[in-house]
């Protein structure tokens, strides 16, 4: 994946994660609360990895 496509699909699944969370609350399910927890942490890793691809590309094109 591109910087960017890990930036939009990490931002997405941050959002998902957050409402899997909330339905889980709201629905005492806490099965749903620990999924949205797991999607959460995958969206802030995949857009960490995107912001660590555009410093190593900055990097690289300041060589």
């Amino acid at each position: 994946m591109g910087s960017t496509s890990d930036k939009i699909s990490g931002a997405a699944n941050q959002v998902a994660g957050k409402a899997k969370q909330a339905a889980g609350k709201a629905t005492g399910s806490a099965k749903l609360k620990a999924e949205g927890k797991g999607q959460e942490v995958k969206g802030k890793v995949q857009t960490a990895t995107g912001k660590a691809k555009d410093a190593v590309k900055g990097a690289v094109d300041r060589m």
